[in-house]
């Protein structure tokens, strides 16, 4: 199997060497289109030039040709490629290329004619004619016949040649620079990537405490090292909570397990007489464990999607009142004020899910509220949603576990949420229970000042 350097390198010089060749491609036969049309039009250019060349040579006082000069111009054409006929108006020949000299004009063509087939350009002679007037009054014709559609000179194909040869030297430093470059970058995409790599598999075998600390100045990369960073945070704190989450359990069945089977004992060796006050006793603990396990049992079913919601429209006032009432006689307990306040809001919701999500954050607020303390329920409408507030003026929760109150058995102050009761469950039914409606839950706190909890849930 290949290294992700290797395929990494392959991959990019690949790319490199394929723009290259594209460029090349495209720039050759841009050029070479565009050389062709400045050439078609020079021939057209120098066609005309010589005619015009011509037509100068008109003697209009004698009505006659200087033929001196018409040979010079017709010879000059001749070495240039273009072969020269001159009539004058009635059709006499002036200077014809041909008779002066068909040798030279054999041989001219020829020397064409190779030279285009071994540019790969096929063509053939053309004769392009034009009337020569004066004042207005045709003096004359001339015709000029050359390769078509055009033709190249030595010196066109020393420069085509040069030409050739830098883009030839421009493609092969390229693809140097290429490889360089391709070998460059894929070391440095590969390094960080094997390292993330190594990092997960030390994640994958229980090593939490390791961290991406490469800086790449590349941020698909660093944000990479973040992700697997916060990846080994998240499961350290899940490690964390799994172990804390293993000793309250253990706990909590233990407790209650050795008072009955103490008490049991005591009485069946005859230590203890059997009172209905000890039997009740040992049924109130047995009954603790049934409420452990309903609530393990009421999470599981709803972080499994098992939960069936039963949605009406129904009042979140009218459901804070009920639950209030329900509750305050165990805040009187306490001395406690406990008050609703708000307005009506009709949402879409399980009521019984409803009322017992506000159940939990109530009984949540009335244990870790002091005797004496206040606690308030409010219910507001909002355009979209209704909003059901519960604020006390309790302990409060530490900055540092305000995002994992809604944990698993989680629980601040572990010494002290053991006196108070409770598996350290019921926020969490409370918020998965408010997911599943569509809403949110959240929380704000201030160690010493009380916490506010907030439940946010859609009216449609």
């Amino acid at each position: 199997m290949k290294s992700l350097r290797t395929q990494l390198s392959l991959s990019i010089l690949l790319i490199l060497l394929l723009t290259i060749a594209l460029i090349g491609f495209f720039s050759n036969w841009f050029v070479n289109r565009e050389f062709e049309k400045y050439l078609t039009e020079l021939e057209l250019t120098r066609s005309e030039n010589i005619i015009a060349d011509l037509g100068n040579q008109y003697d209009a006082s004698t009505q006659s040709w200087n033929s001196d000069y018409v040979h010079a111009v017709g010879m000059q054409a001749l070495y240039d490629g273009y072969i020269l006929r001159l009539s004058d108006a009635e059709g006499d020949v002036v200077w014809d290329a041909e008779s002066h000299d068909m040798t030279l004009c054999g041989q001219i063509m020829d020397d064409i004619s190779a030279r285009m087939e071994s540019y790969g350009q096929a063509g053939v002679f053309s004769e392009w004619g034009s009337e020569i007037s004066h004042n207005g009054q045709m003096v004359g014709f001339a015709s000029v016949t050359s390769y078509g559609p055009y033709f190249l000179s030595e010196n066109d194909f020393t420069f085509i040649s040069a030409l050739n040869t830098i883009l030839v030297s421009i493609a092969i430093f390229a693809s140097v620079l290429a490889v360089v470059v391709g070998y460059v970058l894929a070391r440095r995409i590969a390094r960080p990537v094997a390292e993330t790599a190594s990092l997960a598999q030390q994640i994958a075998r229980g090593n939490y405490d390791v961290r991406f600390e490469r800086t790449t100045n590349t941020r698909e990369l660093d944000d990479l090292g973040g992700a697997i960073n916060d990846l080994a945070r998240a499961l350290s704190e899940q490690e964390q909570l799994r172990k804390r989450m293993t000793a309250d359990i253990a706990h909590e069945l233990r407790t209650p397990l050795a008072a009955v089977g103490a008490h049991l004992e005591a009485m069946v060796e005859g230590l203890w007489e059997l009172t209905p006050e000890r039997l009740q006793g040992c049924h109130d603990e047995i009954q603790r464990l049934g409420a452990l396990v309903a609530e393990l049992e009421m999470l599981a079913r709803i972080e499994s999607e098992g939960l069936v919601l039963s949605k009406t429209r129904i009042d979140l006032q009218e459901s804070a009142h009920t639950v209030a009432e329900n509750l305050r006689a165990e805040a009187s307990k306490k001395h406690q004020q406990l008050a609703v306040k708000g307005e009506p809001s009709l949402v879409v919701a399980d009521k019984d899910r409803m009322q017992q999500i506000l159940h939990n954050l109530l009984s949540n607020a009335i244990k870790y509220t002091p005797e004496g303390g206040s606690i308030q329920l409010a219910v507001m409408d909002e355009p979209d949603s209704g909003v059901v507030q519960v604020k006390d003026n309790g302990v409060g929760i530490l900055a540092d576990e305000l995002p994992l109150v809604f944990e698993r058995f989680y629980r601040a102050e572990q010494s002290r949420s053991r006196e108070l009761g409770g598996a350290g469950i019921g926020l969490t039914i409370a918020q998965s229970l408010v997911v599943a409606h569509g809403g949110s839950l959240t929380v704000e706190s201030h160690e010493g000042q009380g916490s506010c909890f907030t439940v946010r849930i859609a009216k449609g």
